[in-house]
């Protein structure tokens, strides 16, 4: 995760479509658009869904973000918007990067599923 990782110090700018690409190598099981990327994870039941939606939304409020957040049943999904007006910036995938490893630390055995 070199890329998202790293500290971007174009601001908020939008990416462009090359780069973007490249950097959804990074975060792989996210499906990419150009205004967002989106996920969804499942769990062995509810609760264990909503206590993971409460976590992402605590996390992206401490990094200034706002996903959309939809839970079925045992199933999260998760909307990631770009905060520009022109497209995706670096700082959507550092967040989708963080949302996947604190899926891997609070249930490594069924967070992920595949594309949405």
């Amino acid at each position: 995760m070199k890329l998202v990782e790293r500290v971007c110090d174009r601001g908020d700018f939008p990416l462009s479509r090359e780069e973007a690409k490249e950097l959804a190598r990074e975060v792989p099981q996210w499906s990419l658009d150009h205004a967002l990327i989106e996920r969804e994870f499942s769990f062995d039941d509810f609760s264990k869904a909503i206590a993971f939606a409460n976590k992402i939304a605590k996390l992206a409020k401490n990094h200034g973000h706002h996903p959309y957040i939809c839970i079925l049943y045992n199933r999260v999904r998760l909307m990631l918007w770009t905060r520009g007006v022109e497209g995706l910036s670096r700082d959507d995938f550092v967040m989708a990067a963080k949302i996947d490893r604190l899926a891997e630390k609070n249930a490594p055995e069924s967070a992920a599923t595949g594309r949405v």
